[in-house]
């Protein structure tokens, strides 16, 4: 059984993806979302990082600087690694360590990797098995392939935008980089997938993860309403979605989120408040009656919701097996008994920022766990390391990080 240092100095069990190692040339949030993915299970993750640094080591709350709040949330368990791949000494280190790398990520456009010299074919050339996976904005079978793309214009064209304002609000974004996020998994998916077949078959491969097709598709999936036949008059939407009605809710001294849902729930709900009256009103014994009715049945709950306290709510809910939670605020998590229960919000320090909370992993395996075994790395903390692990020269590494190295004041 393999097992690693942690974080801490303590021993564990390494994960699923333990002798895999990944080169990440991501930034931002979309690829090092996907590779974290990777790294907590496992994986040896590098990060490439330009001089200057991932973006997000300045976004976020930052009290340290290079160290914000997102960058710490997206990078932990890897190393970091800074080169200049537009300058040639830069460039010769990352050729030495991709015969090394069973993975390589990266979410640039496809021309910009291409110029860089680190397209799939010259990768090839130096490592034929590897799972290349690139993250572009757009698939490159299309006109918007060679466009910039972020999370806002991805939620824009991906009808993220449009059917959140389909009953007349002003077009909004969602306040989630949800694009950027959802697209990470599936990049993480993709390696795992193609990783398995060179298991089987002994093959790499290239694989296109575009952040547009993957989120058509993700909100698709209900609202393909009538497009999923070509002869119905039936508009795009899940109309459930897209009309309301299921909302939170007002009580006496907060809000709520309340969720009667099949014909025993309501019957339950409306008997245990001495309004059967209500359940023949909306005809809850039929489904197809009460979803005619569901805006007008979910209208009235909130008429009643005020008429007592949100723990009062909990308890009847609780007691007739309704899903029901209070609205928990951002700063609230980490308070909340099932998540503090499961020890979801795990507390260290980091060597460069000092005492930090942090999500760990939450996929758990029985044999092979995930865990935070190092933190998220300092720019270019791994420099050296993993370039003297390639077989890289010292005078070449000493080189290389001459350019980086602190200034004397």
């Amino acid at each position: 059984m393999n097992e690693h240092k942690q974080s801490g100095g303590k021993t564990a069990v390494a994960g699923p993806l333990d002798g895999v190692r990944v080169l990440d040339l991501s930034s931002v949030v979309l690829g090092p979302m996907g590779t974290q993915v990777l790294a907590d299970m496992g994986a040896d993750v590098i990060k490439i990082e330009a001089p200057e640094g991932d973006l997000m080591r300045a976004n976020g709350v930052v009290e340290h600087a290079g160290m914000s709040s997102i960058f710490l949330a997206l990078n932990r368990n890897k190393r970091s690694v800074v080169l200049d791949l537009k300058d040639e000494q830069g460039a010769a280190a990352l050729r030495a360590l991709i015969p090394t790398c069973d993975v390589l990520v990266h979410n640039m456009r496809i021309g910009a990797i291409e110029r860089l010299g680190f397209g799939y074919d010259a990768v090839a050339r130096l490592r034929p098995d590897i799972v290349y996976c690139a993250a572009p904005g757009f698939g490159q079978d299309g006109p918007d392939r060679d466009k910039p793309a972020f999370d806002d214009i991805i939620q824009a064209a991906c009808g993220f935008v449009g059917a959140a304002s389909a009953a007349g609000a002003e077009p909004d974004y969602l306040p989630s980089l949800i694009a950027d996020k959802t697209t990470g998994l599936a990049v993480a998916n993709a390696v795992l997938a193609a990783l398995f077949r060179r298991e089987r078959h002994g093959e790499g491969q290239y694989v296109e993860v575009p952040m547009l097709e993957t989120m058509a598709a993700f909100v698709l999936t209900e609202h393909m309403g009538g497009m999923m036949f070509p002869s119905s008059t039936a508009k795009a939407g899940y109309a459930r979605l897209l009309e309301g009605g299921r909302k939170p809710v007002r009580t006496a001294d907060g809000w709520i989120s309340m969720l009667p849902y099949t014909e025993r729930h309501w019957k339950a709900f409306f008997h245990d408040l001495g309004r059967d009256d209500l359940g023949e009103r909306y005809q809850i014994a039929s489904r197809r009656e009460r979803n005619a009715n569901i805006k007008a049945l979910y209208g009235h709950l909130a008429e009643l919701a005020p008429l007592r306290t949100t723990a009062q709510w909990m308890a009847l809910c609780e007691r007739l097996d309704i899903p029901a939670t209070p609205i928990y605020r951002l700063e609230d998590l980490p308070g909340h008994p099932h998540l503090s229960a499961v020890g979801l919000f795990e507390e260290s320090v980091h060597p460069a920022v000092g005492p930090i909370r942090q999500v760990r992993p939450t996929t758990r395996f029985a044999r092979t766990p995930t865990a935070i075994r190092r933190p998220a790395p300092s720019l270019g903390e791994h420099t050296e390391e993993v370039l003297r692990e390639a077989g890289v020269a010292p005078e070449r590494i000493a080189a290389l990080l001459e350019p980086i190295k602190p200034k004397p004041r």
